[in-house]
């Protein structure tokens, strides 16, 4: 048999879960301080719809906890008339217990607040205009209780004061814990919407750019197929004058457009969706090995060192040729800021694998290191940012993550998270 779908845990349903506690207390309060009146001091009033007021109040409650664990979602005109019905409780109940007089009648404010921080505007001013004129009702039509105003505690202090006084003491715990909840699920809410949307935009930038470089891809295959055909001959035309450092530049060139080629064939080949859905596992101190050794083949002016820790020389990831370039754009980030004395090192940090890339720079400008992955914002002159946007995508798919600090010796820091693979 299959188990009931747990009620919905949306804002409206939370703000009624704390509107429910909050009645709870305040009416758990307003039972003890009419026994003590009538006990204590002697109270007189018509005690029988003063309790049925307050049994019918906590059934209410009852009802609503019982509501809250239906499937059905709660909704903002729901909250609307929980808090009327609080507000026709109150005022029956302030009726028979001195009216105006009742030092208690400022708690009005409560549901009011309530409706200003959960509800739409008009909801709260509906909230707003029946307690005030619940209030105006009160002002003329009530059942006086004189004690309120005779009966001095100790005799220097009012009854009326002392009540005035418990009821700043609720209103305010109420307010102070119940309204911050309830507004601070709002704002939670409305960033978790704001988080969807900037994740759902740089969805749409990736695939257009996904788009773009796939036909781009398809266009440069003739320009390089070209160039490698002409160097060739020009290598050919070389040997025959004699000058080595003309024949190892043009060696360094054929080099460099057979990387371009193969790199191109690789993205290509990986637009296979079956390959991207399926990463492998890989030592990440080999694999990471394999990336630079490719990356010096494009950047051979750089120098650089490579160190894994014991932990990290052992350690598993998953990997496909997408995450290989997206480290190769921060390869490419680090040499051109400084080609000089690249550090990179690998190690393992409980359930995660860090790498690091460490370059002499001039670093990242504050204003802009917080931006930098999440849109097209680039440091170079001429950059455009694209490289490390899908960067940042593509280790953020993986279930990791990209940080980039200003070294306190100079220079720019990466840091690359990637979760440990377990077999």
């Amino acid at each position: 048999m299959n188990q009931p779908l747990p009620p919905p845990l949306s804002t409206p349903h939370r703000n009624l879960i704390r509107l429910t506690i909050a009645r709870g207390i305040t009416w758990t309060g307003f039972l003890i301080l009419i026994i003590f009146g009538i006990e204590i001091i002697g109270f007189q009033l018509n005690v029988l719809p003063v309790i049925s007021i307050i049994i019918a109040m906590g059934l209410v409650n009852v009802a609503s906890w019982w509501r809250l664990g239906q499937s059905h979602p709660v909704t903002d005109t729901e909250n609307l008339l929980h808090l009327l019905v609080d507000i026709a409780g109150l005022t029956m109940l302030f009726f028979h217990t001195g009216g105006s007089t009742n030092p208690f009648v400022p708690y009005y404010l409560v549901p009011v607040t309530m409706a200003a921080a959960t509800l739409p505007w008009r909801y709260a001013w509906i909230i707003a205009a029946v307690g005030m004129c619940c209030y105006s009702f009160l002002m003329v039509f009530y059942e006086p209780v004189p004690q309120l105003a005779t009966y001095e505690l100790a005799g220097r202090i009012s009854l009326h004061v002392i009540g005035m006084w418990l009821n700043f003491g609720l209103s305010a715990t109420l307010v102070t814990y119940f309204i911050y909840k309830m507004a601070y699920a709002l704002r939670t809410r409305d960033h978790a919407l704001s988080t969807t949307r900037e994740a759902a935009l740089r969805s749409e930038q990736v695939l257009a750019v996904a788009s773009q470089a796939a036909g781009t891809a398809h266009e440069l295959g003739t320009p390089l197929s070209t160039m490698a055909v002409l160097l060739s001959e020009m290598r050919e035309d070389a040997k025959g004058k004699d000058d080595p450092q003309l024949e190892e530049d043009l060696a360094l060139l054929r080099s460099q457009v057979d990387t371009c080629k193969q790199r191109l064939q690789a993205m290509v080949a990986a637009a296979d969706r079956r390959r991207m859905e399926k990463p492998q596992p890989a030592n990440a101190a080999e694999w990471l090995e394999e990336i630079v050794q490719r990356w010096l083949v494009v950047r051979p002016d750089v120098q650089h060192s490579v160190e894994a820790s014991p932990g990290g020389e052992q350690a598993q990831i998953l990997v496909d040729t997408t995450l290989e370039q997206a480290l190769m754009n921060l390869l490419n980030n680090a040499a051109d800021a400084c080609p000089d004395d690249i550090e990179i090192t690998l190690e393992r940090r409980e359930q995660e694998v860090i790498i690091d890339i460490r370059d002499h720079g001039d670093g990242v400008p504050m204003a802009v290191a917080d931006q930098l992955g999440e849109t097209f914002i680039s440091t170079k002159s001429k950059g455009m940012g694209i490289g490390l946007f899908l960067t940042h995508a593509t280790i953020n798919r993986f279930g990791g993550g990209v940080s980039l600090y200003n070294h306190e010796d100079g220079g720019t820091l990466t840091e690359v998270r990637l979760p440990l693979h377990l077999t």
